[in-house]
């Protein structure tokens, strides 16, 4: 499909749609795998200092994510039960969880538990009515059922950003004096 977009067009931002947002989401773990898999571990293990992630970190923060973060909280929205509160996630889960794995089994880890998680969300064909219920964010307060699940796609487009980002510095110095052509070196 051809698109071409006016120049004033270029900024707009999109509504969430769910088979949009899919989408994208049934794109990222063999996006992280056609990025990473087999790679030197300097590529994998690099960050950008104290509490930051390592393109290993990302995949393993992204796995846990798929376990206690997205669907648990989608399921107590659309449960609407007494208790609307998601329960506090854990941003670091993935340095416990991912210790004593390789790469290789982080990325089949994801790749199963993201294709599972999809399977749901299609199985669920959501209305809008459901995509407007509430639940509680123990930081945010109230958030729907909606901005959740776009905050799942716009979650994995950074996260894919962060690691290009990670990687792209580990040449800071040997680019040379076209650093300063690539913006992605000094962010």
């Amino acid at each position: 499909m051809a698109l071409a977009l006016a120049p004033e067009e270029t900024g707009t931002t999109m509504s969430f749609d769910v088979n949009h947002g899919i989408a994208v989401l049934e794109r990222t773990p063999a996006t992280f795998r056609a990025l990473l898999a087999d790679l030197p571990d300097e590529w994998i293990v690099s960050n950008e200092g104290p509490d930051t992630f390592s393109p290993f970190d990302n995949v393993g923060h992204l796995t846990h994510g798929e376990r206690a973060d997205w669907m648990p909280r989608a399921r107590i929205i659309l449960a609407q039960g007494a208790n609307r509160t998601f329960e506090p996630y854990d941003r670091f889960a993935q340095v416990r969880e991912s210790a004593g794995k390789s790469l290789a089994q982080l990325l089949d880890e994801f790749a199963t538990l993201r294709a599972q998680n999809l399977v749901t969300l299609r199985d669920w064909n959501l209305t809008d009515g459901q995509l407007a219920l509430v639940g509680e964010h123990p930081a945010l307060g109230a958030v729907t059922l909606r901005q959740l699940l776009a905050t799942w796609v716009a979650h994995d487009l950074g996260h894919l950003a962060q690691t290009s980002r990670v990687m792209a510095k580990q040449y800071r110095e040997a680019v040379g004096p076209w650093r300063g052509y690539l913006p992605v070196m000094d962010r």
